[in-house]
């Protein structure tokens, strides 16, 4: 980034120091970095075919320049979004001696309006370690559920909590002029082990409180106690040693400024190319000094970049950056900017990211909240993969089949506020455990823009042994419940009443089977998948808004077609080094049923059909993997094999001809156990494919899977409420 901001004329080689070659004394060389960018250029350019989108030396720097800035965004978005706050609400506070050089793309980037840099913000740590407040909190556990009737006691207990904390901080010479207190309640469902910290509310009723921040963060309340876990005062006693003013009282000025510095640059931005830039000493201006962009300004420590569409504001303390238009160039669909293309991976991927974040906060049971046995991801109008947070790979290359299918069955049927949850293997199901909530996103005419689903591992859902895992099964009823296609939600409205009866009912119908052990979480857990995939709507729909659904579109299906170019360069390169011969391999269960592939390659397309006949018959045993596994461990090895970094999505397989014979070891039939071949056969076949490319040596090929539990159906046909525990212990080998 130092040689992207040199070159573009954004640092200045005067002001800054002299610490390079040899003996650390030599100045930026501007010379050298702007030869090597010219040279970079041409290596892109090279790729690009049509010369009439071939780019500048100051557009590929650039293009640096606003590919870090979106991987800065990135994490930002995640980290606020994810506790159910809008970005663009915010100031963005920059510090750090690189930060105002990216502060006002970044706030563009994100919609804020304004940015706050203080004048020691490159120093900040030291100077704040002067000023920081003295903080002292005080922590009890509780154990009691928050009512009308326990709302006194709660109040007395803070109380108590508070003069302890006063006391701690006047022992230390604070006077109580000095000293301000945070009360907080730590509050959750019964059942839940999600809980949320409630500052005291203005009318001190936490549990209101508590049920609008649960709503505003998770999409959905429930009908449960509301407990409490502790209770704890933060007392906060302000430093003597400097009074700090707020940006926003400092801000008010009798009068204003605008200097001229006289002295300029050329700087290069984005939209307006080079502009002739003013550059100032941040020391020489006077609080009240109003600076219009493009401009620079500068101190010992820092560069602080100011964009041609904002303002700069001096403080006595602070620098004031007001954005008043993004810098974000006009994106069009004439073309895919490689630029615009990374963006958007980015941004997509942040979208699964977070619907990830909101799953794990929401669940309750320790298989999906704790082991992280999830995965999310975005979807086609037509139910292909877009973009995927890096979860579970088994779950991700598989989980589009689900989709596809939900999306040809209920084709014009669905309506804004309808979620659909599927398990079945012949539904693009993997194994039963893994259940998939399925919702797609609309625009304001009520067609089908998008897809976003969430597939959780519930640890279990009825069947002969608890956990679900049966090793002894031999049909899939034993396993549990089997849903092909089930409406979760219609119209807003959850219907537990119906998902009760699939999970706890009809799993129990079966001789020796009994319905889920632990029903509420099964529950719980579908409220966060339904939640999460709520979070990638309203994720999805600010994405359209920004850009608009045409733009978005476009890149969408941009994204795929890299993924897909990129597999048909490894293909053919595979083609080659294989001097045009077909690929082979075999290995074996340990039952002896054998996984046969036979990778053909047309060298000119980059297309390759996977054959995987002479594969094995199906078993009356648990091995049996459904075709969306082995689907799955293809996409999975393509992209290990791929040495860029692109996302994992159906351009992978776009190239890709599958064939597999029906009715064997990788399309059992639609009663055949399958529990096993998710966490079994899947790794044998990824062994077999990677050993078809020579790429690497076999695995273990197992997961190693430890199953317990108690309750579920009694001796006289009773559901006797229990739970089951699934775990994998997997142990890496060459063999």
């Amino acid at each position: 980034m130092t040689d992207a901001n040199l070159f573009l004329g954004r640092l200045i080689p005067e002001y800054f120091p002299s610490i390079f070659g040899p003996e650390e004394n030599l100045p930026l060389d501007t010379d050298v970095t702007k030869k090597l960018f010219q040279k970079l250029t041409r290596e892109v350019n090279d790729s690009i075919k049509d010369e009439e989108r071939h780019l500048s030396a100051e557009q590929v720097a650039s293009g640096f320049v606003r590919v870090a800035d979106e991987a800065m965004c990135r994490p930002i978005r995640t980290l606020t979004e994810a506790r159910g706050h809008d970005v663009s609400d915010h100031v963005l506070a920059s510090f750090g001696g690189a930060g105002g050089q990216h502060a006002c793309s970044i706030a563009a980037a994100l919609s804020i309006g304004r940015v706050v840099i203080h004048k020691y913000s490159s120093i900040l740590s030291a100077y704040g370690m002067a000023l920081a407040d003295v903080v002292t909190e005080v922590q009890q556990p509780d154990a009691i559920a928050y009512t009308k009737g326990t709302h006194q006691q709660v109040m007395l207990r803070l109380d108590y909590l508070t003069q302890q904390a006063r006391d701690e901080l006047k022992s230390q010479g604070f006077v109580d002029e000095r000293i301000r207190f945070e009360r907080y309640l730590n509050m959750r469902y019964q059942g839940s082990d999600t809980a949320l910290m409630i500052l005291e509310p203005a009318d001190k009723d936490y549990g209101r409180a508590f049920v609008a921040r649960h709503r505003f963060e998770f999409g959905f309340v429930m009908e449960r106690d509301i407990l409490i876990d502790d209770v704890r005062v933060r007392g906060i006693a302000r430093s003597q040693v400097s009074e700090e003013k707020s940006p926003l009282d400092d801000i008010i000025f009798k009068q204003r400024s605008r200097p001229n510095s006289g002295l300029f640059r050329s700087i290069y931005f984005e939209t307006a190319g080079w502009q002739d830039t003013q550059i100032f000493r941040l020391n020489d201006l006077t609080p009240g000094s109003c600076i219009d962009g493009p401009a620079i300004i500068i101190d010992d420590t820092q560069t602080i970049v100011v964009l041609p569409t904002a303002t700069a504001t001096i403080l006595s303390q602070h620098v004031i950056i007001d954005i008043h238009g993004g810098e974000r160039k006009k994106v069009g669909t004439s073309g895919v900017d490689p630029i615009q293309l990374s963006v958007f991976g980015h941004r997509f991927m942040s979208i699964a990211e977070q619907m990830g974040r909101t799953l794990q906060k929401t669940s309750i049971s320790t298989n999906i909240k704790e082991r992280l046995d999830f995965s999310c991801a975005l979807f086609s109008d037509n139910g292909k993969l877009v973009a995927n947070a890096p979860h579970v790979p088994v779950h991700l290359g598989s989980m589009q089949y689900a989709v596809i299918y939900q999306h040809n069955l209920w084709q014009g049927k669905l309506k804004d506020g309808d979620v659909l949850v599927s398990n079945h293997p012949q539904s693009g199901g993997s194994h039963l455990p893994d259940i998939t909530v399925i919702t797609p996103v609309f625009d304001g005419d009520g067609k089908i823009l998008f897809y976003v689903a969430s597939r959780g591992h519930h640890a279990d859902i009825g069947g002969i042994s608890p956990g679900s895992m049966p090793p002894a099964s031999k049909e899939l009823w034993e396993e549990g419940a089997a849903i092909d296609s089930f409406k979760l939600v219609t119209a807003g409205k959850f219907d537990e009443e119906g998902i009760t009866d699939l999970l706890l009912h009809k799993p129990s119908q079966y001789p020796g089977c009994s319905g889920s052990r632990n029903i509420k979480d099964n529950i719980s857990d579908l409220y966060a998948q339904v939640a999460a995939n709520q979070k990638g709507i309203n994720l999805i729909h600010g994405l359209i808004e920004e850009y608009g659904y045409d733009i978005v579109k476009f890149y969408m299906y941009a994204i795929q077609e890299n993924a897909e170019l990129a597999v048909r360069t490894l293909l053919k390169e595979t083609f080659t080094r294989f001097n045009g011969q077909p690929l082979q391999a075999i290995d074996y269960m340990d039952d002896g049923t054998p996984i046969k592939l036979c990778i053909t390659i047309d060298g000119e397309t980059g297309n390759a059909t996977f054959d995987f006949t002479g594969t094995g018959p199906e078993v009356y045993g648990n091995i049996n993997a459904p075709p969306a596994v082995c689907n799955s461990a293809i996409i999975y090895c393509l992209r290990s094999l791929i040495k860029a970094d692109i996302p994992l999505n159906q351009g992978c397989l776009n190239p890709i001809r599958v064939i597999i014979p029906d009715k064997s070891l990788l399309s059992p039939s639609a009663g055949a156990a399958v529990v096993g071949g998710n966490v079994l056969t899947s790794q044998r076949t990824t062994d077999v494919i990677l050993r078809a490319f020579e790429a690497c040596a076999a695995s273990q090929g197992c997961l190693n899977n430890l199953v317990f539990g108690i309750g579920g159906k009694s001796a006289d046909g009773k559901h006797v409420r229990g739970f089951g525990y699934y775990e994998t212990v997997s142990i890496i080998t060459n063999r």
